[in-house]
C-alpha cells in the first residue's frame, strides 16, 4: 500500500540577513550583500595602473589613500600609508587637509575613520560590498535584546561592555552609550583590565575568540569564567545562573579566515618544518593559540618577523595576503615564512577591493564625482567616538 501525501508549503520568512547573503536586499549598514554601483573598468585593461596613477596624481593632496594589510599588492602599491583599521583610521584624522579619504580596507573601517575625521572630509569605500563577516555576526537590534536578556538576569549593571573595532559603528555607538570602551587586538588586556575596573563583567563583542584568548591567556581566568551568547538562541542559549556566575560573556562571533585555523594546522606544520616558529593572531581559536610559540596583533606579527635572525623559520596563521607579502620581502634575509595552513585563505570581503574599482573611484573623484561616500549619521557617531575616545585614555 502506498501513502500519499500533498506537501504543504512552510511558512517561511528569510532573516533580512538570509536575504543581504542572497544577493535579494541592499542595507547601506551591512558589512556585506550592498551593490556597487558605476561602470568599472575592466579588470584585463592594461593600462589600469597608469589609470590609477593618473587619478592620484590628479587630486594630489585633496586625496589620502588607505590600504590595510590585509590587501592585494596591486591595490597596497597605491597606498599612502599602510596598517591595521586602528591604525588606518588615525591617520585619516592626522591628514585633515585631505578632502577625500580613500580607505582600502572594509566597511567598519570606514565607518571609524569617518567617526575620527572632520566633517569636512568624505571617505569613501572603493566597492560597497567590502564588509566584514565577524562584524556582521551582531546586529544592533540583536545587542539590544542581549541587554534586554542580562537586564532580565539582574546583572546589566554590572556589566561593562567591550567592543573590538572589528564592528559596525551601531556597536561601537552602543558600547559608548552603555559606558563600555572599543579595543583593538594590540590593547584588548588593557581593555579588559579598565572594564573590570568599572565593573564585575564584561560582555565582549564580537569576536569570542579574542575575548577568551586575552581573558585566558593574558589574565589568567579560566575557561570556566568564559559563557558564549548565542543571538540566535532564546536567552542567548544560556541560563540565568550561567550569566551570573560567568565573568566573560562572548558573543558568538569570530573571523572567517582565522578561524579557519586548527591544532592539526600546528602539529602537521611543525613536522614537515622542524625547528619552525608558530606565530598567530589572537582571533585564532583557544586551542590553536594554546599551541603556537608567539601571538600577537597584525602590527606585532610584521615587527616580530623584522626582529627575526637571519635563517629563522616561521608558520603565520594570519590573512594571505599579508603573509605571502612577508615571505617576499624577507626572502633575501633567508627567512622561511609560510602560511599555517595548508588551504589558502585570502579574506574573501577584504578582497573586493580590486584594481578597477580603485581605478574607478580615483577616476570619479578626479571628475568631481564623489562615490560610495561612507557616512555615520550623528548621533551613532557621538556615541561611538566616546567609546573611541574611552579607547583613546587607556593607560
Amino acid at each position: 500500500m502506498r501513502v500519499v501525501t500533498t506537501a504543504q508549503p512552510l511558512d517561511v520568512q528569510p532573516t533580512p540577513l538570509a536575504l543581504l547573503l542572497l544577493g535579494r536586499e541592499a542595507d547601506p549598514k551591512s558589512e556585506r550583500g550592498v551593490e556597487c554601483p558605476g561602470d568599472l573598468p575592466a579588470p584585463s585593461d592594461p593600462d589600469l595602473v597608469e589609470r590609477a596613477r593618473a587619478a592620484k596624481a590628479k587630486l594630489g593632496d585633496k586625496v589620502f589613500v588607505l590600504g590595510h594589510h590585509y590587501q592585494r599588492d596591486e591595490v597596497i602599491e597605491f597606498a599612502d600609508v599602510t596598517g591595521d583599521s586602528f591604525k588606518l583610521a588615525r591617520d585619516a584624522a592626522a591628514r585633515p587637509d585631505a578632502e577625500y579619504i580613500v580607505f582600502c580596507g572594509v566597511h567598519f573601517m570606514a565607518e571609524s575613520a569617518d567617526i575620527l575625521t572632520g566633517d569636512d572630509q568624505q571617505v569613501i569605500l572603493p566597492d560597497l560590498a567590502a564588509g566584514c563577516s565577524m562584524a556582521d555576526m551582531a546586529t544592533a537590534e540583536q545587542v539590544a535584546e542581549c541587554w534586554d536578556v542580562l537586564t532580565e538576569a539582574g546583572i546589566a549593571e554590572q556589566v561593562v561592555p567591550v567592543s573590538y573595532m572589528n564592528s559596525s559603528a551601531d556597536i561601537k555607538a552602543f558600547t559608548g552609550k552603555h559606558g563600555g570602551t572599543i579595543c583593538t587586538s594590540s590593547n584588548a588586556k588593557r581593555a579588559l583590565d579598565w572594564a573590570f575596573e568599572q565593573g564585575e563583567k564584561v560582555l565582549f563583542l564580537p569576536d569570542q575568540h579574542l575575548g577568551r584568548n586575552t581573558a585566558v591567556r593574558d589574565m589568567g581566568m579560566s575557561l570556566d569564567d568564559c559563557v558564549v551568547y548565542n543571538p540566535h538562541k532564546p536567552n542567548g542559549g544560556l541560563t540565568a545562573e550561567e550569566l551570573r556566575a560567568a565573568k566573560m560573556i562572548l558573543w558568538r562571533g569570530h573571523c572567517s579566515v582565522h578561524g579557519r585555523f586548527s591544532l592539526d594546522s600546528v602539529n602537521d606544520v611543525r613536522e614537515r618544518i622542524p625547528g619552525v616558529n608558530v606565530l598567530v593572531h589572537p582571533e585564532c581559536k583557544n586551542e590553536v593559540v594554546a599551541a603556537a610559540d608567539y601571538v600577537g596583533s597584525t602590527e606585532y606579527i610584521i615587527k616580530a618577523l623584522e626582529a627575526a635572525p637571519r635563517g629563522s623559520k616561521w608558520a603565520i596563521g594570519t590573512e594571505l595576503n599579508l603573509v605571502r607579502r612577508l615571505a617576499n620581502r624577507f626572502a633575501a634575509e633567508d627567512k622561511e615564512i609560510v602560511f599555517l595552513d595548508k588551504t589558502v585563505c585570502f579574506c574573501s570581503t577584504m578582497n573586493r577591493i580590486d584594481l578597477p574599482h580603485l581605478v574607478w573611484a580615483l577616476e570619479s573623484l578626479a571628475a568631481g564625482k564623489v562615490v560610495n561616500r561612507i557616512e555615520v549619521d550623528k548621533e551613532t557617531e557621538s556615541f561611538a567616538k566616546l567609546a573611541l575616545e574611552r579607547m583613546l585614555a587607556l593607560p
